[in-house]
């Protein structure tokens, strides 16, 4: 069984996250199956990620000068 990822944000994450300038939905494991896909909110990046229904979606909110956070799996 793997760890699961505490529900409170660190400071970053919730830093990047008020400021997100986009969200960017990625999915696979390797560099070969990984895909991804850019938002302009949280709510259409957790919709896209609904569509495959096994929470294996990781959603990063990035802010305009490139910084990033994991924000959540969905």
């Amino acid at each position: 069984m793997t760890a699961q990822r505490a529900t409170t944000m660190t400071g970053h994450e919730a830093n990047c996250l008020a400021a997100a300038d986009h969200f960017v939905a990625v999915r696979g494991r390797t560099p070969r199956d990984r895909s991804r896909e850019t938002f302009a909110t949280l709510e259409l990046a957790e919709a896209f990620a609904t569509t495959f229904g096994d929470r294996r979606t990781m959603i990063y909110a990035v802010t305009a000068e490139g910084r990033s956070a994991h924000i959540k799996n969905a």
